[in-house]
């Protein structure tokens, strides 16, 4: 499950950096700006998800 939601957040960070640079062309800058804040943390969300755990520190399911 947290695959699909790491897959559809790098889809949203690909969507969100296209509207931006569309955005950005049309001469809005401060839109172009917020959608590329947001894709850069959706990006930071998803690098900080994907980064292992060291060994022994995982927690057990309860």
């Amino acid at each position: 499950m947290a695959d699909l939601a790491l897959s559809l957040t790098m889809l949203a960070v690909l969507v969100l950096g296209f509207g931006a640079i569309v955005l950005l062309r049309r001469g809005e800058r401060k839109r172009a700006g917020l959608m590329a804040l947001a894709a850069l943390v959706a990006l930071a969300n998803v690098a900080i998800w994907s980064i292992p755990a060291p060994p022994g520190t995982a927690q057990r399911p309860r």
